[in-house]
């Protein structure tokens, strides 16, 4: 690791194929955490390379504990994180909606890192319990259209290198593999970045891979559709910017979308959201990520349809039904 961290020093960027040893060796627990400390801070130093990137992933995916669910047609629904914004579970929450309108997802999570509350550490609040065992994972996929999988049950390395990516606190580039790595490999995704050039780099990866895939980010920097600015959506073959007068809401404030200072408060106001009690800010942002969801998920689906039935799950309490079954289910 020494003779690596002085070519990354000296500007020097890594090979495919170098990337994924070394993430092969920080899953094997090769290196102590002073290296791997040092290891992430290059990273915030400098902008990641796609080789770099696909790399780190590939050594990922090749360590997995795999999970197959056939020929299922799902979808995962993550952020990077990293943003900075301390909004409330977001993507979570989105999740739920798209399965109380009647689709398959399949969530891949953590705890947070970089941030208050991951999506396991709202989940984990709820009572749920996570399991690598297939046939729950199945079952809750199969009786409430929600299997989420635990990101350290199926990734050694995003395991081994948790503690110091909380002792660090800030954003790296495992925030920007988190969204890559679902064990599962799901064909559809809808993935929310913390800024331009992470855009670029994902589409790019989308594309190499053969995901359907569309990637948000809100240019007021936020890793999902805020709807307190502009935003930019992009998929395989188009790109524009929109705005939440185009999608027919109001612009949000930054303050509406506070996430809380605990686990607790954060789950309270995840509750809130799914519940409907939530102010419409907070309601309107999860109707919006989980509509473009629905239309990665189904490209015919016009996004007012799919706004229309976001809003309905939300408003009519399926939602809200599809998570307490889904913490029956995993409890």
């Amino acid at each position: 690791m020494n003779k690596i961290l002085s070519n990354l020093f000296e500007h020097k960027s890594l090979t495919r194929a170098e990337a994924r040893d070394i993430m092969l060796n920080i899953a094997d627990g090769k290196y102590n955490d002073n290296q791997l400390s040092a290891f992430m801070t290059v990273f915030l130093m400098r902008s990641i390379t796609p080789d770099e990137l696909t790399g780190f992933r590939d050594a990922i995916l090749m360590r997995r504990v795999p999970v197959d669910f056939g020929d299922v047609k799902a979808i995962d629904i993550v952020g990077t994180g990293g943003d900075g914004k301390n909004t409330f579970n977001i993507s979570t929450a989105s999740c739920f909606v798209v399965a109380g309108a009647g689709r398959k997802v399949v969530k891949h999570g953590n705890y947070g890192a970089s941030s208050i509350s991951g999506a396991s550490n709202v989940l984990e609040q709820h009572g749920v319990r996570f399991t690598a065992d297939p046939d729950r994972l199945r079952r809750s996929l199969e009786e409430c259209g929600v299997s989420f999988l635990h990101a350290p049950f199926f990734s050694p390395a995003l395991k081994s290198v948790g503690p110091v990516r909380r002792s660090l606190k800030m954003r790296t580039f495992f925030n920007m593999l988190g969204p890559l790595v679902n064990p599962t490999m799901p064909r559809n995704q809808l993935l929310g970045v913390y800024n331009l050039k992470l855009m670029r780099l994902y589409r790019y990866i989308a594309q190499n891979e053969g995901i359907n895939c569309t990637i948000v980010h809100s240019l007021a920097g936020y890793d999902e559709i805020s709807l307190t600015s502009p935003f930019k959506v992009v998929t395989a073959t188009k790109e524009r910017v929109m705005t939440p007068e185009l999608i027919g809401m109001p612009t949000a404030r930054e303050e509406d979308l506070y996430g809380g200072d605990t686990v607790e408060e954060a789950a309270k106001v995840f509750d809130d959201v799914l519940s409907g009690s939530a102010s419409d800010a907070k309601k309107n942002c999860v109707i919006a990520n989980a509509a473009y969801a629905l239309t990665t998920l189904e490209p015919e689906l016009s996004l007012e349809a799919a706004l229309a039935e976001s809003r309905r799950s939300l408003e009519s309490g399926a939602a809200l039904d599809t998570f307490r079954r889904f913490v029956d289910l995993n409890s």
